[in-house]
């Protein structure tokens, strides 16, 4: 009998030497959640069963819902920080009782709509935190006689086009061109696609919208009033509430719309044509929007640039011909270049479908899809000279990977004022430069060769881009910029990456935040603080 006494002791033994932390971590965390989930259930209808909505780190299906919308794979290792407990809510109710009962028991909340967010904030984070995923408070309505639509935060911009699509084949909305972004962070944010020259941002044509504030209240436009509304239109939603839905104004398109791709490397004459696109993406015909891409790559054992110019032109073929013919002839474009589409066929091409592929794949949500990668972006204001742009590509070479997006203004951009909306970067800047690298393989030394390639082009093109400050575009999220410390609110730290995201604009956003969340309850490392406090 002395064996299982023996044995008890060693238990015991092994318990009292155990570190002290991890069990009164673990009891912690089991008490804040149970104080969570009774808070929960006290702020919902019983029959709503809202316990079924949550998961803690011990349910089963845990992992497969937090991966499920993680769209950068950078974030997705054992080592990042994940959250205590994930909320599903599955109406509106139950986002108003997440923010009361996040508060109550002191952690922090990310609000991740499609996880789309490039440096992953909507889903990780260095203090204790939980996260409200929205992906079941998706509805979209339609309303063709008005020409707008509802649609809330946790629907994608696929499964808008879709039914945009559905109810009329004359409409269409102008937002990004992966249908696999959430829409709540998408359109907060500022978001953007190939119809802007024509239309504008998303948030320049939202006509109201619905947030839950900080003290759990339902507010639409009215309600929130107009200074709370412009701040959601392009500032960033998650400094100021949850964003539960946007009414957006819907766009007239035409029945035939025209898209082509036309590739050229240096010895095609690619500089020549790079230069003169700077002159004309963003001068030409509102219709069209030319996007390039620019990219090492090795031609017959050769290192090269190849330069890709991607269209959408809201016409008819032989009238694009004839205005590139007119305004871009070193392009040499021919009809046989270009495919004439419906603008729903457009959309899928441009999400690098085959033109004929059914508008049924803007529904796939395609979750645990995700690749390792960093964007950083810039904003050019001059045309880089052709000397310039020879030096550029000894050092895109020379960097390796990284690739540049150019994205033309000009048209509706420049009209709109830089203060209508938080977006500030209209007239006066000729594109919009995307870094983009991507890459396949996990692991620290893998992400610091790519991390280290595409930080060193974007050094290498300070000279071309805008200056005091060195703006950046909020969507294309970049922590190199500038990050608020976990459990800091500071204006000055706020400040660095605020002023580069909303140059003038920022310090109205922070009068915004400072009256509608003083208590900064709604905060991310990127986060609008709020005014410094007066001794």
């Amino acid at each position: 009998m002395a064996e299982p006494t023996l044995l008890a002791f060693l238990l015991l033994l092994l318990v009292f030497n155990a570190p002290s932390g991890s069990f009164s971590a673990a009891t912690k965390d089991e008490s804040v959640y149970e104080s969570f989930l009774q808070c929960l259930e006290k702020n919902t209808n019983p029959q709503d069963k809202i316990s079924n909505l949550v998961y803690s780190q011990s349910n089963a299906a845990y992992t497969s819902v937090l991966r499920a919308y993680i769209r950068n794979a950078r974030y997705n290792t054992s080592a990042t920080p994940k959250p205590l407990v994930i909320v599903t809510p599955t109406q509106i109710s139950h986002v108003q009782a997440t923010v009361i009962c996040t508060k109550k028991v002191g952690y922090q909340l990310k609000i991740r709509s499609g996880g789309h967010d490039y440096d992953g904030i909507s889903y990780i984070s260095d203090t204790p935190f939980f996260i409200l995923d929205m992906f079941n408070l998706r509805s979209i309505e339609v309303d063709i006689k008005d020409e707008s639509a509802s649609v809330q935060a946790g629907a994608t911009l696929g499964e808008l086009y879709y039914k945009i699509w559905e109810s009329s084949k004359g409409h269409g909305f102008p937002a990004g061109v992966c249908p696999t972004v959430g829409v709540g962070g998408h359109l907060s944010g500022g978001g953007y696609g190939n119809m802007l020259r024509k239309y504008g941002l998303s948030v320049d044509n939202v006509l109201d919208a619905q947030i839950v504030d900080v003290n759990g209240k339902l507010l639409d436009r009215k309600a929130m009033g107009e200074d709370l509304f412009w701040a959601i239109c392009g500032g960033g939603g998650g400094s100021f509430g949850v964003i539960i839905s946007y009414k957006i104004k819907l766009v007239p398109v035409p029945e035939t719309v025209t898209v082509f791709r036309v590739e050229r490397t240096l010895d095609q004459n690619a500089t020549d044509i790079v230069y003169k696109w700077q002159l004309v993406a963003p001068t030409i015909s509102n219709d069209l929007f030319m996007r390039m891409l620019l990219q090492p790559v090795t031609r017959n054992g050769k290192q090269t640039i190849r330069a890709s110019i991607v269209t959408l032109y809201l016409g008819d073929s032989d009238s694009l011909v004839a205005l590139l013919g007119k305004e871009f002839p070193e392009l040499g474009l021919k009809k046989e270049n270009c495919n004439e589409t419906s603008w729903i066929q457009s959309v899928l091409w441009w999400a690098n479908f085959d033109l004929g592929t059914s508008p049924d794949i803007l529904l796939d949500r395609n979750p645990n899809d995700a690749n390792f990668l960093k964007r950083k972006s810039d904003y050019v204001q001059k045309p880089i000279s052709k000397d310039g742009l020879e030096w550029l590509w000894k050092k895109m070479i020379d960097v390796g990977k990284t690739g540049l997006v150019f994205n033309p203004y000009g048209g509706r951009m420049s009209e709109i004022p830089a203060s209508a909306t938080p977006f500030p970067h209209r007239a006066g800047n000729l594109f919009k430069i995307q870094y983009s690298v991507n890459w396949q393989e996990a692991g620290k030394e893998a992400d610091k060769k790519f991390m280290t390639q595409i930080r060193r082009l974007h050094s290498y093109m300070t000279s071309f881009v805008s200056k005091n400050p060195r703006s950046a575009f909020l969507n294309y999220r970049d922590l190199d910029i500038g990050v608020m410390e976990p459990h800091k609110d500071s204006f000055e730290q706020g400040s660095v990456y605020g002023y580069k995201y909303f140059n003038d604009n920022f310090d109205r956003l922070v009068k915004v935040k400072t009256a509608v969340d003083p208590e900064n309850f709604f905060r991310n490392e990127q986060s609008i603080p709020t005014l410094p406090r007066k001794a």
